[in-house]
Protein backbone atom coordinates (compact mmCIF):
# COMPACT_ATOMS: atom_id res chain seq x y z
CA UNK A 1 0.00 0.00 0.00
CA UNK A 2 2.96 2.33 0.59
CA UNK A 3 6.28 2.13 -1.23
CA UNK A 4 9.07 4.59 -0.51
CA UNK A 5 12.17 4.44 -2.70
CA UNK A 6 15.30 6.41 -1.79
CA UNK A 7 13.54 9.68 -1.01
CA UNK A 8 15.53 12.66 0.23
CA UNK A 9 14.46 16.12 1.34
CA UNK A 10 16.56 19.14 2.34
CA UNK A 11 15.72 22.58 3.67
CA UNK A 12 17.54 25.92 3.72
CA UNK A 13 19.09 25.39 0.28
CA UNK A 14 20.47 21.99 1.22
CA UNK A 15 21.89 23.01 4.60
CA UNK A 16 19.48 20.80 6.54
CA UNK A 17 19.00 17.21 5.37
CA UNK A 18 15.64 16.23 6.84
CA UNK A 19 15.21 12.94 4.93
CA UNK A 20 18.27 11.04 3.76
CA UNK A 21 17.79 8.29 1.13
CA UNK A 22 14.88 6.62 2.95
CA UNK A 23 13.24 3.44 1.66
CA UNK A 24 10.53 1.24 3.17
CA UNK A 25 7.23 -0.41 2.29
CA UNK A 26 3.96 -0.97 4.12
CA UNK A 27 1.69 -3.93 3.37
CA UNK A 28 -2.10 -3.79 3.12
CA UNK A 29 -3.72 -3.95 6.54
CA UNK A 30 -0.44 -3.39 8.37
CA UNK A 31 0.11 -1.07 11.34
CA UNK A 32 3.52 0.42 10.59
CA UNK A 33 5.38 2.79 12.91
CA UNK A 34 8.02 5.44 12.28
CA UNK A 35 9.77 5.74 15.63
CA UNK A 36 12.23 8.49 16.46
CA UNK A 37 12.79 11.72 18.41
CA UNK A 38 11.73 15.21 17.36
CA UNK A 39 13.66 16.35 14.30
CA UNK A 40 14.31 12.82 13.06
CA UNK A 41 12.49 13.40 9.76
CA UNK A 42 9.15 11.72 10.50
CA UNK A 43 6.91 14.68 9.65
CA UNK A 44 8.77 15.42 6.42
CA UNK A 45 8.23 11.82 5.28
CA UNK A 46 4.51 12.07 6.14
CA UNK A 47 4.15 15.34 4.25
CA UNK A 48 5.77 13.81 1.19
CA UNK A 49 3.50 10.74 1.33
CA UNK A 50 0.38 12.90 1.71
CA UNK A 51 1.51 15.14 -1.22
CA UNK A 52 2.10 18.27 0.88
CA UNK A 53 5.84 18.28 0.05
CA UNK A 54 7.81 17.28 -3.00
CA UNK A 55 10.88 15.08 -2.47
CA UNK A 56 14.20 16.40 -3.78
CA UNK A 57 15.00 12.93 -5.10
CA UNK A 58 13.58 9.41 -5.08
CA UNK A 59 9.95 8.48 -5.35
CA UNK A 60 6.99 6.98 -3.52
CA UNK A 61 3.57 5.50 -4.17
CA UNK A 62 0.52 5.31 -1.92
CA UNK A 63 -2.25 2.83 -2.79
CA UNK A 64 -0.61 2.49 -6.20
CA UNK A 65 -0.61 6.25 -6.91
CA UNK A 66 2.55 8.28 -7.46
CA UNK A 67 2.97 11.04 -4.85
CA UNK A 68 3.94 13.59 -7.51
CA UNK A 69 1.88 12.68 -10.59
CA UNK A 70 -1.25 11.39 -8.86
CA UNK A 71 -1.57 13.82 -5.96
CA UNK A 72 -5.31 14.37 -6.52
CA UNK A 73 -6.10 10.66 -6.24
CA UNK A 74 -3.96 10.32 -3.12
CA UNK A 75 -5.60 13.29 -1.40
CA UNK A 76 -9.04 11.82 -1.99
CA UNK A 77 -8.16 8.30 -0.87
CA UNK A 78 -5.98 8.73 2.26
CA UNK A 79 -6.66 10.02 5.74
CA UNK A 80 -4.13 12.35 7.34
CA UNK A 81 -3.93 13.48 10.95
CA UNK A 82 -1.07 15.99 11.26
CA UNK A 83 0.97 16.51 14.40
CA UNK A 84 -0.74 19.79 15.25
CA UNK A 85 -4.49 20.04 15.82
CA UNK A 86 -5.72 21.33 12.46
CA UNK A 87 -9.51 21.33 12.69
CA UNK A 88 -11.65 24.46 12.91
CA UNK A 89 -11.62 25.62 16.56
CA UNK A 90 -14.74 27.79 16.17
CA UNK A 91 -16.83 24.92 14.79
CA UNK A 92 -18.42 22.35 17.07
CA UNK A 93 -17.57 18.65 17.05
CA UNK A 94 -20.50 17.76 14.80
CA UNK A 95 -19.92 20.77 12.52
CA UNK A 96 -16.28 19.79 11.95
CA UNK A 97 -17.28 16.22 11.20
CA UNK A 98 -20.03 17.18 8.74
CA UNK A 99 -17.72 19.70 7.06
CA UNK A 100 -15.03 17.10 6.35
CA UNK A 101 -17.63 14.60 5.15
CA UNK A 102 -18.93 17.21 2.70
CA UNK A 103 -15.42 18.02 1.44
CA UNK A 104 -15.01 14.36 0.47
CA UNK A 105 -18.50 14.18 -1.06
CA UNK A 106 -19.86 11.75 1.51
CA UNK A 107 -21.96 11.85 4.68
CA UNK A 108 -21.39 11.00 8.30
CA UNK A 109 -24.16 8.39 8.12
CA UNK A 110 -22.56 6.60 5.15
CA UNK A 111 -19.33 5.80 6.97
CA UNK A 112 -20.50 6.01 10.57
CA UNK A 113 -19.53 2.37 11.13
CA UNK A 114 -15.85 3.39 10.82
CA UNK A 115 -16.00 6.01 13.57
CA UNK A 116 -18.78 4.67 15.80
CA UNK A 117 -16.48 3.30 18.54
CA UNK A 118 -14.62 6.62 18.68
CA UNK A 119 -17.50 9.04 18.18
CA UNK A 120 -19.68 7.63 20.99
CA UNK A 121 -17.00 8.87 23.42
CA UNK A 122 -17.29 12.49 22.27
CA UNK A 123 -20.93 12.59 21.12
CA UNK A 124 -22.19 13.92 24.51
CA UNK A 125 -20.14 17.05 23.76
CA UNK A 126 -21.01 17.33 20.05
CA UNK A 127 -22.20 20.95 20.41
CA UNK A 128 -18.94 22.06 22.05
CA UNK A 129 -16.46 24.05 19.97
CA UNK A 130 -13.40 22.09 18.95
CA UNK A 131 -11.08 24.74 20.39
CA UNK A 132 -12.55 24.14 23.86
CA UNK A 133 -11.92 20.38 23.91
CA UNK A 134 -9.32 18.59 26.00
CA UNK A 135 -6.26 17.10 24.30
CA UNK A 136 -7.71 13.59 24.30
CA UNK A 137 -11.06 14.72 22.87
CA UNK A 138 -9.34 16.79 20.16
CA UNK A 139 -7.38 13.68 19.23
CA UNK A 140 -10.55 11.57 18.92
CA UNK A 141 -12.31 14.23 16.83
CA UNK A 142 -9.30 14.57 14.51
CA UNK A 143 -9.24 10.80 14.01
CA UNK A 144 -12.97 10.76 13.20
CA UNK A 145 -12.47 13.51 10.60
CA UNK A 146 -9.53 11.62 9.05
CA UNK A 147 -11.68 8.48 8.76
CA UNK A 148 -14.99 9.91 7.61
CA UNK A 149 -14.33 9.33 3.88
CA UNK A 150 -13.22 5.69 4.37
CA UNK A 151 -9.52 6.07 3.48
CA UNK A 152 -7.44 3.19 2.15
CA UNK A 153 -4.38 4.37 4.10
CA UNK A 154 -4.40 6.35 7.34
CA UNK A 155 -1.40 8.57 8.15
CA UNK A 156 -1.12 9.67 11.79
CA UNK A 157 1.76 12.02 12.58
CA UNK A 158 2.60 11.89 16.31
CA UNK A 159 -1.08 11.55 17.27
CA UNK A 160 -0.45 11.02 21.00
CA UNK A 161 2.07 13.80 21.64
CA UNK A 162 0.95 15.92 24.60
CA UNK A 163 -1.91 13.56 25.47
CA UNK A 164 -2.37 12.00 28.91
CA UNK A 165 -1.39 8.32 29.41
CA UNK A 166 -5.02 7.09 29.63
CA UNK A 167 -5.95 8.78 26.34
CA UNK A 168 -2.77 7.42 24.74
CA UNK A 169 -3.78 3.89 25.68
CA UNK A 170 -7.34 4.41 24.44
CA UNK A 171 -6.03 5.79 21.14
CA UNK A 172 -3.90 2.72 20.44
CA UNK A 173 -6.86 0.48 21.23
CA UNK A 174 -8.82 2.41 18.60
CA UNK A 175 -6.04 1.86 16.06
CA UNK A 176 -6.09 -1.86 16.82
CA UNK A 177 -9.81 -2.00 16.01
CA UNK A 178 -9.32 0.01 12.81
CA UNK A 179 -6.59 -2.38 11.71
CA UNK A 180 -9.03 -5.26 12.20
CA UNK A 181 -11.27 -3.53 9.66
CA UNK A 182 -8.52 -3.78 7.06
CA UNK A 183 -7.32 -0.17 7.11
CA UNK A 184 -3.59 0.28 6.51
CA UNK A 185 -2.14 2.57 9.18
CA UNK A 186 1.16 4.44 9.18
CA UNK A 187 1.85 6.19 12.48
CA UNK A 188 4.80 8.16 13.81
CA UNK A 189 5.68 8.67 17.45
CA UNK A 190 8.59 9.80 19.63
CA UNK A 191 7.40 7.45 22.39
CA UNK A 192 9.48 4.28 22.26
CA UNK A 193 7.01 2.33 24.44
CA UNK A 194 4.36 2.70 21.71
CA UNK A 195 6.55 0.85 19.21
CA UNK A 196 5.52 -2.54 20.58
CA UNK A 197 1.92 -1.91 19.44
CA UNK A 198 2.97 -1.86 15.75
CA UNK A 199 3.36 -4.85 13.43
CA UNK A 200 6.66 -3.44 12.16
CA UNK A 201 8.64 -0.33 13.00
CA UNK A 202 11.30 1.79 11.35
CA UNK A 203 13.70 3.39 13.82
CA UNK A 204 14.75 6.76 12.39
CA UNK A 205 17.26 9.41 13.43
CA UNK A 206 18.79 12.32 11.53
CA UNK A 207 16.66 11.58 8.50
CA UNK A 208 18.03 8.05 8.10
CA UNK A 209 16.47 4.66 8.83
CA UNK A 210 18.48 2.70 11.41
CA UNK A 211 16.45 -0.52 11.37
CA UNK A 212 13.15 -1.91 10.04
CA UNK A 213 11.72 -5.02 11.70
CA UNK A 214 8.94 -6.26 13.98
CA UNK A 215 9.51 -4.79 17.49
CA UNK A 216 10.20 -8.16 19.12
CA UNK A 217 12.75 -9.04 16.46
CA UNK A 218 14.61 -5.78 17.10
CA UNK A 219 14.68 -6.48 20.84
CA UNK A 220 15.77 -10.10 20.35
CA UNK A 221 18.66 -8.95 18.17
CA UNK A 222 20.17 -6.80 20.95
CA UNK A 223 23.81 -7.93 20.80
CA UNK A 224 24.98 -8.00 24.44
CA UNK A 225 23.80 -8.56 28.02
CA UNK A 226 22.31 -5.45 29.64
CA UNK A 227 22.30 -4.45 33.31
CA UNK A 228 20.46 -1.85 35.39
CA UNK A 229 22.70 -0.12 37.92
CA UNK A 230 21.71 2.05 40.86
CA UNK A 231 23.39 3.50 43.97
CA UNK A 232 22.75 6.25 46.50
CA UNK A 233 24.72 8.92 44.60
CA UNK A 234 23.59 8.59 40.97
CA UNK A 235 25.57 11.55 39.53
CA UNK A 236 28.72 9.94 40.90
CA UNK A 237 27.75 6.54 39.45
CA UNK A 238 27.51 8.16 36.01
CA UNK A 239 30.96 9.73 36.47
CA UNK A 240 32.57 6.51 37.71
CA UNK A 241 31.24 4.40 34.84
CA UNK A 242 32.13 7.03 32.23
CA UNK A 243 35.71 7.56 33.46
CA UNK A 244 36.55 3.91 34.14
CA UNK A 245 39.28 2.49 31.91
CA UNK A 246 38.17 1.02 29.66
CA UNK A 247 34.94 3.09 29.91
CA UNK A 248 31.63 1.28 30.16
CA UNK A 249 28.95 1.83 27.53
CA UNK A 250 26.38 3.32 29.90
CA UNK A 251 23.48 5.79 29.82
CA UNK A 252 20.79 7.07 32.15
CA UNK A 253 17.51 5.16 31.89
CA UNK A 254 14.83 6.42 34.27
CA UNK A 255 16.05 5.99 37.84
CA UNK A 256 18.73 3.51 36.75
CA UNK A 257 21.79 3.51 34.53
CA UNK A 258 21.85 0.84 31.82
CA UNK A 259 25.21 -0.73 31.12
CA UNK A 260 26.31 -3.05 28.29
CA UNK A 261 28.60 -5.89 29.38
CA UNK A 262 29.55 -7.85 26.23
CA UNK A 263 31.25 -11.21 26.59
CA UNK A 264 30.29 -11.76 30.25
CA UNK A 265 27.83 -13.98 32.04
CA UNK A 266 25.41 -12.48 34.54
CA UNK A 267 27.35 -13.49 37.65
CA UNK A 268 30.65 -12.10 36.35
CA UNK A 269 29.11 -8.87 35.04
CA UNK A 270 27.26 -8.17 38.30
CA UNK A 271 30.46 -8.79 40.27
CA UNK A 272 32.58 -6.55 38.04
CA UNK A 273 30.15 -3.62 38.19
CA UNK A 274 29.61 -4.01 41.94
CA UNK A 275 33.38 -4.04 42.58
CA UNK A 276 33.99 -0.93 40.45
CA UNK A 277 31.32 1.06 42.25
CA UNK A 278 32.28 -0.22 45.70
CA UNK A 279 35.94 0.75 45.15
CA UNK A 280 34.72 4.26 44.32
CA UNK A 281 33.10 4.42 47.77
CA UNK A 282 29.49 4.19 46.66
CA UNK A 283 26.75 2.76 48.89
CA UNK A 284 23.40 1.11 48.23
CA UNK A 285 24.66 -0.57 45.06
CA UNK A 286 22.14 -2.48 42.93
CA UNK A 287 23.12 -4.35 39.75
CA UNK A 288 20.50 -6.46 37.98
CA UNK A 289 20.24 -8.03 34.51
CA UNK A 290 17.40 -6.51 32.46
CA UNK A 291 15.63 -7.26 29.18
CA UNK A 292 16.35 -4.57 26.56
CA UNK A 293 13.53 -2.28 25.45
CA UNK A 294 13.04 -0.61 22.07
CA UNK A 295 14.65 2.50 23.56
CA UNK A 296 17.75 0.50 24.53
CA UNK A 297 17.93 -0.86 20.97
CA UNK A 298 17.58 2.63 19.53
CA UNK A 299 20.41 3.96 21.69
CA UNK A 300 22.57 0.96 20.76
CA UNK A 301 22.02 1.59 17.04
CA UNK A 302 23.01 5.23 17.50
CA UNK A 303 26.28 4.35 19.20
CA UNK A 304 27.46 1.56 16.91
Amino acid sequence: MVNVNNISKTYNKGAVKAVNDVSFSVEKGELFGLIGPDGAGKSSIFRILTTLLLPDSGGATVAGYDVVKDYRQIRSSVGYMPGRFSLYPDLSIEENLHFFATVFNTTVAENYHLIEDIYVQIEPFKKRRAGKLSGGMKQKLALCCALIHKPTVLFLDEPTTGVDPVSRKEFWEMLKRLKQQGITIVVSTPYMDEATRCDRIALIQGGSILSINPPQQIVTAYPSPLYAVKATDMPRVIHVLATHQPPFNSYLFGEYIHVDMPGMGDQEAVQVLTDVLAKAGLDGIEVNPVTPTIEDCFIKLLTT
